[in-house]
């Protein structure tokens, strides 16, 4: 599957969330994402553009996603980040994340995130918060089209889209603040 998205960083949510809830948007629910990213000792999969993590999720209110092993291809071009994501969900993170290791990979990062997640139409609206990092709105749908237009509704379309991961910006800005990359939490 192709995985289309326009992620922006925004000073707070609630304005956003004030939008959502005036657009008539669902709610689906809060959690607390744990985040492990792998990769084989000589960092074949970064040094390609791609990426693999498992995730689990502590949901805090309402609904939450389960917990998922995701393959991540390289950037296509464009104006938003397109790539190909292949997920599946995993009923154990933690035999998951030993059985990567038995098969060569390493754990190279680990980093948690508060992610809300809302239904706009065709789009999931996700509003996150990451540590060292702030706030982001990551809106995914469909297509160009309606990530746009839900951008515009959400008078986001001013801001400017960042194309870089949540784990590339943090490893930048421990590297600039002198901060060990390997596990952020809050």
């Amino acid at each position: 599957m192709i995985e289309i998205e326009a992620k922006v960083k925004v000073e707070s949510h609630e304005p956003v969330r004030e939008r959502l809830r005036a657009l008539g948007a669902t709610y689906i629910g809060k959690v607390l994402e744990s985040n492990h990213i792998f990769d084989k000792p000589k960092g074949t999969l970064r040094n390609k553009g791609r990426g693999l993590r498992v995730r689990s999720c502590e949901v805090l209110d309402g609904n939450g996603p389960g917990s998922t092993m995701t393959f991540k291809g390289p950037r296509q071009p464009g104006g938003l980040k397109k790539r190909v994501e292949e997920e599946t969900t995993v009923e154990d993170p933690a035999a998951a994340r030993v059985i990567l290791k038995h098969l060569g990979f390493k754990e190279i990062a680990f980093f948690q995130k508060r992610r809300e997640t809302w239904r706009l139409g065709d789009c999931t609206i996700e509003l996150d918060e990451v540590p060292h990092l702030g706030c982001f709105v990551e809106i995914e749908g469909p297509g160009e089209s309606e990530i746009e237009t839900r951008r515009t509704e959400l008078c986001l379309d001013q801001t400017d889209v960042v194309s870089s991961s949540y784990i590339k910006l943090l490893v930048e800005h421990c590297e600039r603040h002198q901060l060990s990359a390997k596990s952020i939490s809050f």
